[in-house]
């Protein structure tokens, strides 16, 4: 949960562990160390549900021995429902799983909460917004998808900021505090703009793992951005 989306201190920086080389992610984990990221994104894909196929339960196990941060987990599979307990056992802190993949999004988010993960349910781009309103009750975090899931390093799809908007209207007239976490083209120069539209934490990973001075300063540099923005419009 976060304060108003307009304090700059309260927006979270996730790293998106997918950007990190994938032959040292003990040294891409190393490198945040230092930064204010409150959380590492792991994204976890099944070659069916995406194009691409990522980590798997033994890479989360391993990513949560090497940190002490909380391992968020973007489940972009088919039949989520399926691996849910044994990525809690892994040691993932919060479990997102996609309204698109999931036909009975509500007992998979009660099942989420029950094994003690956060609970969370992403949308793609194509996905109205609305797919997220029933279950309000059971979400601890709302992901927006800013680009088509699946690779990273895309641009941003900046039409995707009306779909934030309406998510954070949406909570605030039920007087909710949601985490609304936005995830893709993340950089310096869309960050702000995400923040703007309600956006509570940003996933990030080309413009972390990839920034000429290393992991710590690109989340420094997003979190710049935003303070400058905040503060212009405050």
């Amino acid at each position: 949960m976060h304060n108003s989306p307009c304090d700059a201190a309260s927006i979270v920086i996730a790293p998106s562990i997918l950007a990190a080389d994938p032959c040292d992610l003990g040294s891409a984990v190393a490198s945040l160390e230092g930064s204010s990221a409150k959380r590492l994104h792991v994204d976890i894909m099944d070659g069916r549900f995406v194009p691409n196929i990522t980590f798997g339960f033994d890479t989360v196990r391993r990513l949560h021995a090497l940190t002490a941060l909380p391992l968020e987990l973007h489940l972009m599979i088919v039949e989520p429902e399926r691996h849910l307990e044994r990525f809690a056992a892994c040691g993932a802190a919060g479990l997102t799983v996609h309204a698109e993949a999931s036909p009975h999004l509500h007992r998979t988010l009660q099942t989420i909460r029950e094994l003690g993960c956060a609970a969370g349910a992403a949308v793609n781009p194509g996905t109205p917004v609305t797919a997220l309103f029933e279950v309000t009750e059971l979400l601890d975090c709302a992901l927006v998808m800013t680009v088509n899931p699946g690779f990273g390093g895309q641009q941003f799809i900046h039409s995707m900021l009306r779909k934030i908007e309406r998510l954070r209207q949406h909570f605030t007239d039920c007087s909710r505090t949601t985490d609304i976490e936005v995830d893709g083209g993340i950089t310096a120069a869309t960050a702000a703009d995400a923040v703007a539209a309600g956006a509570t934490t940003l996933v990030a990973g080309t413009s972390v793992f990839h920034h000429p001075d290393g992991a710590a300063a690109g989340v420094r540099e997003l979190e710049a951005c935003i303070t400058s923005s905040v503060k212009k419009h405050s």
